[in-house]
């Protein structure tokens, strides 16, 4: 069996995308913050000591799609050209979707999934001091387009 990720000494490499066509694509990624109802009261009302959790969770998941390369070491540094992160509370979640786009020659899934982690992260942190057990469920990728592959759908 020979794995394409594993040069001739045995160690990793990064896929060489020199021959991809550049085209158009995106991912979206979600995931769910669950709270209580007293922390999502904090959190709606900006009681939060930290501040605007929603606020800073979104810039903090943009930053994160900028800086996935930086993070996964054998993904490729990316020219986004999109970040959109959103939010949907109910009274005890928060639901987290992430939408990143690109034109280039590798896929974006990466980077939207990381925009999810890192926005639940600081949900998570912001809200620690009132609420300990916090959790962060069901990161996945529902939706990519671009590339040889074509489009994917959950």
């Amino acid at each position: 069996m020979e794995f394409s990720h594993i040069n001739e000494q045995g160690r990793a490499k990064m896929v060489d995308v020199t021959d991809k066509d550049s085209t158009f694509r995106e991912a979206i990624a979600e995931g769910t913050v669950a709270v209580n109802p007293d922390t999502m009261a904090l959190i709606k009302s900006g009681g939060i000591k930290k501040g605007d959790v929603l606020a800073v969770a979104q810039v903090a998941g943009i930053m994160a799609a900028k800086k996935t390369s930086d993070m996964i070491p054998m993904c490729h540094p990316l020219m986004l050209s999109g970040v959109d992160i959103g939010f949907q509370l109910t009274d005890t979640e928060i639901h987290i979707t992430a939408t990143v786009k690109c034109k280039g020659s590798t896929g974006v899934e990466m980077e939207a999934l990381s925009a999810v982690s890192t926005a639940a992260l600081t949900i998570y942190d912001m809200c620690k001091a009132v609420q300990r057990d916090i959790e962060i469920q069901n990161i996945r990728l529902n939706y990519k387009s671009g590339g040889k592959s074509g489009v994917y759908k959950r």
